[in-house]
């Protein structure tokens, strides 16, 4: 791309970008999270707040001002106005704002990914998913640029004209995929449908999140998955940046977190249920994860909350 249209394309992203933070303030007088249209959300957030710990669904998201820090196991991914993320399994993170004010509140939009309609469009454009490597990491950052900018700045428009959603939301949010798909982002996509390595890790990572208060056999996992058990732990690493136990941990202590705090279950009880047996091993591994035992992480939680 010579100098001439490099600065076209670099004006594009700006244009783009100012008409999202734009769109998102006007829809988003207050600082929250807004379930814009069925798979898209956009959040405001006006001050820092303290790291949020969750588990996250495959998701393309945008940062239209401000920035974020998002821990998956060892690795830390940090994006902003310049960046997208893309997440193409479900992930125990923890993730914090980092930059926002009053004055100019962190404001982002998100789309989660459908793995049937992932697929559909990857049939329909007839793109190679030999070329998708299965180690791709399940979570990465990129810079943003201007097409896909202009394909949110469409959805966002669409709040202004309802009668246009339904024929134009579905083809606007295959376009994003279509573009992901035949970026450097395919192999991350390929978790999604690929029937290979990926797939089956996928599928490790669901019964995983659906049986975490289970005692599970990893070796067991691996051969019913159809897998050595060397390689399904290689593979899942290299996915997840985290190995099957330490996944199943953190999905475990989030869950108890969240009875501690939503249910008001105390620490011996809430650690039971995810399944812990060892009361001080659990007070232990929450520690460990969150900073502080669960009795004076969960009242700290509180007051933050009560602000």
């Amino acid at each position: 791309m010579n100098n001439v249209l490099q600065d076209i394309d670099n004006a594009r992203v700006i244009t783009e970008r100012n008409e999202i933070a734009a769109r998102i303030d006007a829809i988003m007088a207050e600082d929250g999270i807004l379930d814009l249209f069925p798979d898209i959300t956009v959040m405001r957030a006006s001050r820092t707040l303290p790291p949020f710990h969750s588990v996250v669904k495959p998701a393309f998201c945008v940062i239209a001002r401000g920035s974020k820090r998002v821990e998956l196991g060892d690795e830390t991914f940090c994006y902003d106005e310049g960046h997208y993320l893309l997440s193409t399994v479900d992930l125990p993170v923890t993730s914090c704002i980092i930059e926002t004010s009053e004055e100019n509140p962190y404001l982002s939009f998100r789309l989660d990914l459908e793995p049937s309609l992932v697929a559909q469009v990857l049939i329909d454009s007839g793109l190679d998913l030999s070329r998708f490597e299965p180690s791709a990491k399940a979570m990465n950052v990129n810079p943003v640029n201007a097409d896909l900018l202009n394909a949110i700045v469409r959805i966002l428009r669409l709040v202004e004209k309802p009668d246009e959603i339904e024929n134009f939301l579905p083809m606007i949010k295959r376009e994003i995929i279509f573009r992901l798909l035949k970026s450097d982002e395919g192999p991350r996509l390929a978790h999604l449908i690929s029937a290979s390595e990926n797939r089956r890790i996928s599928r490790a990572v669901q019964i995983l999140r659906e049986n975490f208060d289970r005692p599970l056999s990893m070796d067991r996992l691996a051969r019913d998955l159809g897998m050595s058990v060397s390689s399904f732990h290689q593979q899942f690493k290299s996915v997840t940046a985290m190995s099957p136990l330490q996944f199943q941990k953190q999905v475990r202590l989030q869950e108890a977190r969240r009875l501690m705090l939503g249910e008001d279950l105390d620490a011996a009880s809430a650690g039971f249920r995810v399944g812990y047996e060892d009361p001080s091993y659990f007070s232990r591994d929450y520690k460990k994860a969150f900073g502080a035992p669960p009795q004076r992480d969960i009242a700290r939680l509180r007051v933050e909350l009560a602000a």
